[in-house]
């Protein structure tokens, strides 16, 4: 598994903190996936780009929370933009979190939207070069309840890195890299490691 330097500075510290001797107590995760016995992700939609970025971002997601705890059934749906169009929507919310519970039965779904801002040529620091673009990337992830449509929980997290194979297609910059976790995958690490937290365990010591 591939993972961004500052999510391996945490995995890192927390395995310090482990070898310093006394009692750790584990803490369970503040969102509880169990219960929900099955749950849906929704391909995350993006803005101000194209290309692969938001797949690569949910197919990450998907990942993480998986390993993050067992016990569930997670149906990934893939793109859904006809529900968008049947809608008139921009980004997924309630309508459409009530629509998908019609059509699949599920309790609750994930929806995740990007922003991409700051596109720029990256500039070189101390006189080191640096090849790619520096982007700034925004990503918010919601559940929300297909019963009623309402928020049941949500995280966002927002990164810059200098990431590569961006091209632009009429002025938006366009992700569709050979091999997507050279070319960007560190950004969506940190992106969805931030976004995960809540799922997975803590430990305090006692």
């Amino acid at each position: 598994m591939r993972v961004g330097g500052r999510v391996l500075a945490a995995v890192v510290s927390v395995l310090a903190v482990a070898g310093c001797g006394g009692t750790r107590v584990q803490v369970a995760p503040r969102l509880d996936l169990v219960p929900f016995q099955q749950l849906a992700l929704v391909t995350f939609t993006i803005e101000n780009a194209k290309g692969s970025l938001n797949q690569v971002a949910t197919d990450r997601f998907a990942v993480e929370m998986l390993g993050a705890q067992s016990g569930y059934e997670l149906l990934e749906l893939g793109e859904q933009q006809y529900l968008l169009d049947a809608t008139g929507a921009s980004r997924f919310g309630p309508t459409e979190a009530r629509m998908i519970g019609e059509e699949q039965g599920v309790p609750a779904v994930f929806f995740g939207h990007m922003i991409v801002s700051n596109v720029k040529p990256s500039a070189s620091i101390s006189g080191i070069p640096r090849v790619g673009i520096e982007v700034s990337v925004e990503l918010t992830v919601r559940l929300l309840s297909t019963e009623s449509g309402g928020t049941i929980w949500s995280a966002s997290s927002r990164s810059t890195a200098v990431v590569g194979e961006v091209a632009f297609d009429g002025g938006i910059p366009s992700f569709g890299a050979r091999d997507p976790a050279d070319a960007y995958g560190d950004l969506v690490d940190v992106l969805v490691w931030e976004v995960t937290r809540d799922m997975r365990p803590t430990y305090r010591s006692q």
